[in-house]
């Protein structure tokens, strides 16, 4: 729900308006696109990695 608001938050800046967004858009961007990458990564894949580490254990 964090990285949602953050998102939300910077996508005025991300579309450019807004007095001196031209200055930030490049940064909200660059940040978005890592909220956007992060949010799977942190939901599905670590927790798929780690389960298939500990079941590797297990077996062994």
């Amino acid at each position: 729900m964090t990285a949602i608001g953050a998102i939300l938050a910077l996508m005025p800046l991300a579309i450019g308006i807004g007095m001196g967004a031209q200055m930030q858009q490049a940064l909200a961007i660059a940040v978005i696109g890592g909220f956007v990458t992060g949010i799977p990564l942190l939901l599905f894949v670590f927790p798929t990695f780690i389960r298939i580490i500990y079941s590797r254990k297990q077996k062994s």
